[in-house]
């Protein structure tokens, strides 16, 4: 492996995304803090016409499986529109490779940004807050790559001082009124969370809502001892346009780094809603868990932010 100095570091990264774009260098003192936050304001809901179906595509082939899901709701043309602005957020946490399921599956992430182009959008960014060094994770994990090829604008994040984050307000939060959120939030018009399914030794399972955290900045572990309540937050305030669970391989222990290929199990699964709730209940389900086992899960159905009970969600499966 190539070893990466800090004077290389600094030359190659200014944080470049594929397409010119750059993050800059420098430390965000209000990340995490509980300042108000005032004049940056959230992407709101973008409207569209996709169905309120939660579709669970199966098939060998991540991209054809992915497809056909968002094909099931309608077709990306039913939210993205000319111009847009679109986040695609996966999980890039981790120095893992595709095969040992830590990260979303890069096929996945491939497939959302060649349709979200498609169907007219004048941007589309894909980044993460990793956990492990970004520079390794963004490589490892196979993302970067595919995500650039696609046509992605790609942007590293660096770590929770990241000038980036910037102190926002969460009007409907209980316990954290503030919290310091990239600030691609605010320019954004559109925002399509790409999780992956695995196991988490915290909150037993990664989904969906968990998935967001990358999303935020200052110290995130400080969230733990209420990260239920605080997950529901975030979400309560991050306006999530549309949910890909990335299922063709979960990790179904030791998450959420993984590492041993003995604890990924192959459901070839891709899981899509429009409802962020339903999208993570389903998902429990791959694991023999039911969606009010899982905190946040919970947490966030009481909340109205979406539908946990499967007996009222119609769900639609589609096999490729």
């Amino acid at each position: 492996m190539r070893k990466v100095t800090r004077r290389r570091f600094l030359a190659e990264g200014s944080l470049v995304c594929a397409g010119g774009a750059a993050f800059a260098l420098g430390v965000c003192s209000q990340c995490g803090t509980p300042k108000p936050g005032g004049e940056l304001k959230l992407k709101p809901p973008k409207q569209n016409s996709l169905t309120r179906d939660t579709v669970v595509a199966r098939g060998s082939n991540p991209s054809e499986i992915t497809e056909a899901a968002i094909a099931a709701l309608g077709g990306l043309e039913k939210l993205v529109t000319s111009g847009d602005i679109v986040i695609v957020k996966p999980n890039i946490a981790w120095d893992r490779t595709p095969e040992q399921a830590a990260n979303t599956n890069p096929e996945v992430v491939a497939a959302i940004v060649k349709l979200a182009l498609k169907a007219g959008a004048g941007e589309v960014h894909v980044f993460d807050h990793a956990i492990n060094d970004a520079r390794l994770t963004y490589k490892s994990s196979g993302i970067a790559e595919a995500a650039r090829r696609a046509g992605a604008k790609v942007g590293y994040v660096r770590g929770k001082d990241d000038p980036r984050f910037r102190d926002m307000s969460i009007p409907n939060g209980v316990i954290m009124p503030h919290w310091g959120l990239h600030d691609m939030l605010t320019r954004a018009t559109v925002l399509i969370n790409v999780p992956i399914a695995k196991h988490h030794n915290l909150t037993r399972l990664s989904l969906g809502l968990k998935n967001l955290m990358g999303l935020a900045g200052g110290d995130r572990g400080t969230w733990h001892p209420d990260i239920a309540k605080r997950l529901a937050d975030l979400s309560s305030a991050v306006n999530v346009d549309l949910t890909v669970m990335d299922a063709f391989r979960i990790l179904v222990d030791h998450g959420p780094t993984g590492g041993s290929l003995d604890d990924v199990k192959e459901t070839r699964q891709v899981i899509a809603s429009v409802d962020p709730v339903a999208v993570d209940s389903y998902a429990a389900t791959l694991f023999g868990i039911k969606g009010n086992e899982i905190g946040y899960i919970q947490e966030a159905y009481e909340r109205g932010l979406g539908e946990m009970e499967l007996s009222k969600v119609n769900l639609k499966e589609v096999t490729v």
